[in-house]
């Protein structure tokens, strides 16, 4: 799905939450990255499509899901950021745009939702990807794959809850709570 159409998230949320009803944890994670290039050589339409992914699909996603979060008073709304939605490189600006406005928005949200609900902005740390390959080249490797992350990941997720309302999180790495 498409989550820069606001049309297409709105009929799965429609239907997600008939058969289903108001999910306790929605994980924003979708994102693309501008090709290695520096700002100016970056076409609008490229730029656009970034924010459009980027930034709009998490407004988009929270618009149909968090209004029955908020009738229940209850849920986590994790919207991935990176580790460049709070520092910055060369050659992506775009995606560091957008990912430092992610955190914004998240900010922004947690401060909107009601007592017993979180908004998270989370850095999921350095996956290997085919995105990291675009921006990292042959040394993504060297990265935990997306199920090595998931592993680490998931049971951290889990754990997120209305404590964690507003505050910046990082997936930790391996051996960093052993």
């Amino acid at each position: 799905m498409d989550v820069a159409s606001d049309e297409a998230v709105k009929s799965w949320a429609s239907l997600l939450l008939t058969s289903h009803g108001a999910p306790d944890l929605v994980i924003n994670n979708a994102g693309i990255i501008n090709r290695n290039a520096s700002l100016w050589e970056i076409e609008a339409r490229e730029f656009g499509e970034v924010v459009d992914t980027n930034l709009k699909g998490v407004a988009n996603v929270i618009r149909h899901f968090a209004p029955a979060m908020v009738r229940e008073k209850r849920g986590v709304i994790v919207n991935f950021s990176s580790g460049w939605g709070r520092s910055a490189d060369a050659e992506g600006a775009p995606y560091c745009a957008t990912k430092w406005a992610v955190e914004g928005l998240t900010q922004s949200l947690a401060q909107e939702l009601p007592t017993g609900m979180a908004a998270v902005a989370l850095n999921p740390g350095i996956i290997h990807t085919a995105m990291l390959e675009s921006c990292f080249g042959g040394s993504a490797s060297s990265y935990p794959s997306p199920e090595e992350w998931a592993k680490l990941a998931v049971p951290f997720l889990l754990r997120l809850g209305a404590k964690d309302n507003g505050k910046p999180q990082t997936v930790p790495v391996r051996g960093a709570n052993d």
